[in-house]
């Protein structure tokens, strides 16, 4: 994993040369209860007192942090340009920022994305005293082009990492696949899928009390919602969310299962309909999907094919980056909704990863959904995820 965050680094250089940022400032303290995400891509510590990671767009990497935490750092080897303090961070970090006497600098806040925002609002004005009576407060910019390029440009080892994780995944759906039956409750299969994760010394992909997330029937709780006792039963539509944590990266996959009734030997039309509908929107958004395109349209292809056969339109975007976390930072492939701010319209980059998730309802059976994972190519994209082409039948 050390291995890995040298290579970000060499790769966040890149991108403040490309975005013409001078200088990227990541200021944290007490980061185990505050926890900023940059701080697991560029430096692999925790810290306590007032700490600065600074890299800049001329290649240094240098690290100004509390005496007593240099010992982490040294060992974790993310760092080689360290300096300590004692009393205050403000006259190292106002001497190497002079030094450098840069026009921009990057700091750790952000409007759009949650995981480029781990400055408080406090720490902000902390930074801003520190920076009094010189230019350098005035010159501080969002760091969410930054966060976001890195977190979603992908290297090599980055991908295969994702790969086993996605393969991982898979392997337990299968498994629970065969323990699915009429009677089992939502809890149950998800406990069973917890303990298969276990097994394999892994943790789930985001919090344990909807991950996985199993919805049975026609009348389930909206995503994201934990299991509950409710039963499966012959005729139900079975979907489940469900992801793991591998070496430090997430995946996230759905699958959908019918039960058959006892009289049945095939699900019903109207659900073979709805199943077959969602998988053509998902190949529908597969074809837009390339470097340089925005989110909004893709996402517009799989929306307009699942509405234009009558079902009604999904209450969410069309998939998001995956990374580090479940829900990773950067555009998305979302529709042109306010909560998702300017994410839409952000062009799509090679190595980035996305899921892609449409959902429809089949009244009287329950939701159909499907969620695939792919990274983007040179001239489109290649499936992390083998792809799921059957409803699969359950007795």
């Amino acid at each position: 994993m050390n291995e890995i965050i040298l290579q970000k680094q060499k790769q966040a250089i890149e991108i403040l040369k490309e975005q013409n940022i001078d200088m990227w400032l990541t200021f944290v303290r007490e980061s185990a209860s505050i926890h900023d995400p940059v701080l697991d891509t560029i430096a692999g510590v925790n810290v306590t007192w007032q700490s600065a990671f600074i890299l800049t767009a001329s290649g240094e990497r240098k690290a100004i942090l509390g005496s007593l935490d240099i010992a982490n750092l040294k060992d974790a080897g993310t760092f080689d340009d360290i300096t300590g303090y004692v009393q205050s961070i403000r006259e190292p970090l106002r001497e190497f920022v002079q030094k450098h006497d840069p026009k921009t600098i990057a700091v750790n806040f952000s409007k759009n994305m949650n995981l480029a925002d781990g400055l408080t609002y406090g720490l902000y004005q902390i930074l801003l005293d520190h920076f009094n009576g010189t230019p350098y407060g005035e010159r501080l910019v969002s760091s969410e082009n930054i966060v976001s390029a890195l977190r979603g440009r992908k290297s090599p080892d980055e991908l295969k990492i994702m790969r086993e994780a996605v393969i991982i995944t898979l392997e337990i759906f299968d498994e629970v696949g065969k323990f699915i039956t009429k009677g089992k409750t939502e809890k149950e299969i998800a406990q069973f899928m917890t303990e298969r994760t276990q097994a394999r010394g892994l943790t789930v992909a985001w919090e344990a009390d909807s991950c996985p997330a199993v919805f049975t029937g026609p009348d389930t709780a909206g995503a994201h919602a934990g299991p509950t006792d409710r039963k499966v039963e012959g005729g139900h539509l079975i979907n489940i969310d469900f992801g793991v944590n591998y070496k430090g990266y997430c995946s996230d996959l759905q699958r959908t299962w019918y039960i058959l009734k006892d009289d049945e030997t095939d699900a019903p039309a109207e659900v073979k309909r709805g199943f077959e509908v969602l998988k053509t929107s998902i190949t529908k958004a597969a074809e837009a999907l390339k470097p340089g395109i925005k989110g909004v349209y893709v996402d517009a292809a799989a929306r307009g094919h699942i509405t234009a056969n009558g079902f009604d339109e999904y209450p969410h975007g069309l998939g998001h980056q995956v990374g580090r976390v479940a829900h990773d930072a950067g555009p998305g492939l979302f529709p042109a909704w306010e909560k998702y701010g300017d994410l839409p319209f952000i062009p799509l980059e090679k190595d980035q990863v996305f899921t892609i998730e449409p959902r429809l309802f089949v009244p009287g059976h329950g939701i159909v959904t499907i969620e695939e994972e792919v990274v983007l190519t040179d001239t489109g994209i290649d499936w992390l995820s083998q792809r799921q082409e059957e409803l699969m039948l359950l007795r």
